[in-house]
């Protein structure tokens, strides 16, 4: 499963460094303000929890015209730091290479899977390379249950602002929670340790020059390693500064790539999840601790007149995807004053399921469903952004268990009305 990957040079290098134990990836395209800075914690990291263990950094580049080659070549340790350490039986290795292929994550962490295969690397962790909150103790918690517990996928457990996230929060979370009966709190974190086993078995897919590869990487993970029962934990790593945007902001395209990619892969596997009522929580690694988080500012007004105008310009689209109960609901919100607006639980979920259903039966094109899902999306997130207005996080996040629990409760509704493929039946009640 070569297919030219990796270029001679490349596996030149390789070959001279031998076999390693650990290897972390960076993905970069443009990122020469804030690379050093990660690849120095990296290093700090790899000496400080795994000074016995050879290690390889591989910065995966995507053409970076900024300097963020030579920001990874120039990255190098304080000499007080690495000496105030357990002296090292190996040292850390650094190896930039391209990536090739689509223009994307995806082609990245192909390049670094296959160089785990080649180095026989027993964990991987893949990092941003635009963190600024990214610190040693990172790598501790996305390689050490690989390394010392034997899980295959390791997800991130992050301290979010309580309206940071909520593609995540009211879709993806609760549904890949539903579907697949696994608590992992951030399906789509970014960041992941993952061991050689899960690696290759990912590399073996089709999807590297699909869209998947494009769009839908972390969730496609997640969803492989759950559904084909690989041992899977969280880690807790505190704060991930990074931009964040208004959620009323530039959303239909992440929706089609997010939420699209969650409805294609209940395709592959519906003979799963079909068979999965309730949920177990995922192992968590690492404490808790509070952390100060920015706020997240958004549009209301915005937001409640995309809903009240999709729901009178597109109804004829919402006829043929959403049951009529569901719709009647909608439609009665939508002609509320706005201090009155709110969509229940129970609603929102109902949606959620018929939109599911309707991407799987085609009945408009794909794309433009799960964009027409968009403005209803936002009128659910002003109507949750009312309610947890004056609520601590840990309100609002028992809030979101709440929506959980109903996902979880109305997943007969989803099954009942999935089509069964040939020869199958169903066992779950």
């Amino acid at each position: 499963m070569d297919e030219e990957i990796l270029k001679g040079q490349v596996k030149e290098k390789l070959s001279a460094l031998g076999e390693v134990e650990i290897i972390v990836g960076i993905p970069s395209y443009n990122n020469a303000g804030t690379i050093g800075h990660v690849v120095r914690a990296a290093q700090t990291g790899l000496l400080k929890y795994f000074p016995a263990r050879k290690a390889l950094v591989v910065n995966s580049d995507g053409g970076s015209k900024d300097g963020t080659l030579e920001a990874v070549e120039q990255a190098k340790l304080d000499t007080q730091a690495l000496l105030s350490v357990s002296h090292p039986l190996y040292p850390v290795h650094r190896l930039t290479t391209p990536y090739y292929g689509l223009p994307g994550k995806g082609s990245a962490l192909r390049t670094l899977f296959r160089i785990a295969e080649l180095t026989q690397a027993r964990a991987l962790a893949v990092v941003g390379a635009d963190l600024r909150s990214i610190a040693p103790e990172w790598f501790e918690l996305l390689l050490g249950p690989v390394l010392d517990r034997e899980f295959d996928y390791v997800a991130p457990y992050y301290k979010r602002h309580k309206f940071d996230g909520t593609i995540t929060n009211s879709i993806v979370y609760p549904l890949t929670r539903a579907l697949y009966g696994r608590r992992v709190r951030q399906p789509i974190g970014g960041e992941f340790g993952i061991s050689r086993r899960l690696a290759s078995r990912l590399l073996t897919e089709e999807v590297w020059n699909t869209d998947v590869a494009r769009y839908g990487i972390d969730i496609w993970m997640t969803t492989t390693a759950l559904a084909e029962n690989y041992k899977v934990c969280q880690s807790y790593l505190g704060a991930k500064i990074h931009d964040t945007k208004d959620p009323g902001s530039d959303l239909s395209g992440m929706l089609v790539q997010v939420v699209g990619s969650v409805f294609g892969l209940m395709e592959t596997y519906d003979s799963v999840w079909c068979n999965v009522l309730g949920s177990l929580p995922a192992p968590l690694f690492g404490i808790p601790f509070e952390v100060g988080l920015e706020p997240v500012r958004i549009n209301l007004g915005r937001m409640l007149a995309s809903y009240q105008q999709a729901v009178r310009d597109l109804l004829p689209v919402y006829r043929s995807i959403i049951s009529s109960p569901q719709l009647e609901d909608l439609e009665v919100a939508a002609a509320l004053p706005d201090s009155e607006f709110a969509l229940s639980d129970e609603l929102w979920v109902a949606v959620i399921y018929d939109f599911a259903l309707g991407y799987h039966r085609r009945v408009i094109d794909r794309e433009h469903l799960v964009r027409s899902l968009t403005p209803l999306y936002l009128g659910w997130v002003a109507s949750f952004a009312c309610q947890a207005e004056n609520e601590t996080s840990a309100q609002v996040e028992e809030r979101i268990e709440k929506l959980c629990l109903v996902f979880e409760q109305l997943k007969p509704y989803l099954i009942n009305q999935w089509p069964l493929r040939s020869g199958e039946k169903r066992s779950a009640s």
